[in-house]
């Protein structure tokens, strides 16, 4: 199934225009995920938006947005007061600007989407402004609105399309000197950066997100397929709380960890893992039901779920 756009529109630079599609480039859709569970009869929990004073549930076409004065009062704002004021970004992307991408602060940085165009028509627009981009080496700036909030988006070549950035407006960005004040100023001796930059040359690697695993993602996978086939769980092991111990001890053990490790290595010619696509095709069937076919698979399953059971990778999908 073909992921659906967030947003439709137009990408216009100065007087260049093109139709075009904005898709969210990362899901968590992926991800397991609970309902919440009536204990008592296991039926899922269901909510209801109800009159804070009467109690009584509201019909949807009777609820409006209202900001709050003070406890009892409130300024009505209808949907047609809102479309009055939306702003032009609404339905163009308008490229205002191009900036070195080292000047965006990572604090700024939202979410990222795929920007690419939309139907058959534009796209020798499109690619003209794609280009202009990389040509430029810089990262276009304009602004899109989502959700009836205007947005500031950052716009960058990636492959044969753009990835966008939804990027935070100032006043969204907390002032670290809030934070950072009461950090004690504190005097580092040479041998101890010395042996922490033994430590970083030791654990020093090639950025390969492949090698990224969830852990806590796995662990619930597994507790799942342990009690759908009820399997005892497995207690975990007590947490260790550490020693506090002199700094420069723990510098010189840690190196010395670090050295009987093996070094982390990129191996050349090495196959990227495959993407796993979501929790269904990682859980065990529940033994003894389903189908003659179910059963003959939870037959040929271990007695002991040790790993989620993980399926050949789908196509990826861009939402």
């Amino acid at each position: 199934m073909a992921p659906r756009a967030n947003w439709k529109g137009f990408l216009r630079l100065s007087l260049v225009t093109c139709p075009v599609a904005l898709y969210p480039a990362t899901s968590d859709t992926e991800k397991v995920s609970f309902n919440q569970v009536n204990r008592k009869t296991g039926h899922r929990i269901k909510y209801a938006k109800v009159d804070a004073e009467t109690g009584e549930e509201v019909a949807a076409e009777d609820i409006m947005k209202g900001y709050k004065v003070d406890t009892d009062t409130y300024i009505e704002i209808t949907k047609d007061e809102l479309d009055d004021i939306a702003l032009e970004s609404t339905r163009t992307i308008e490229i205002d600007e191009f900036v070195p991408k080292a000047d965006i602060d990572s604090r700024y940085l939202i979410r990222p989407y795929y920007l690419v165009p939309d139907g058959k028509v534009g796209h020798d627009a499109f690619a003209v402004i794609r280009e202009t981009i990389r040509n430029l080496n810089k990262v276009a700036i304009g602004r899109v609105v989502l959700t009836n909030r205007e947005h500031v988006i950052a716009l960058e070549p990636l492959g044969k399309g753009l990835l966008g950035t939804l990027l935070r407006y100032p006043y969204e960005v907390r002032d670290e000197k809030e934070y950072f004040d009461d950090v004690q100023d504190v005097k580092i001796t040479k041998d101890m950066l010395d042996l922490a930059k033994h430590i970083v040359e030791q654990k020093s690697a090639d950025f390969d997100p492949e090698e990224f695993d969830d852990r806590y993602e796995t662990a619930l996978i597994e507790l799942i397929n342990q009690k759908r086939n009820g399997l005892p769980v497995a207690k975990p092991a007590p947490k260790s709380t550490g020693n506090v111990i002199n700094l420069m001890d723990a510098l010189k053990r840690s190196l010395a960890n670090e050295k009987q490790a093996p070094a982390p290595t990129k191996a050349k010619g090495k196959k990227p893992k495959k993407r796993v696509e979501g929790q269904r095709e990682m859980l065990l069937p529940i033994a003894g039901s389903g189908s003659g076919a179910g059963k003959r698979a939870a037959k040929e399953e271990p007695k002991k779920a040790e790993k989620p059971v993980r399926a050949p990778t789908r196509a990826k999908k861009a939402g």
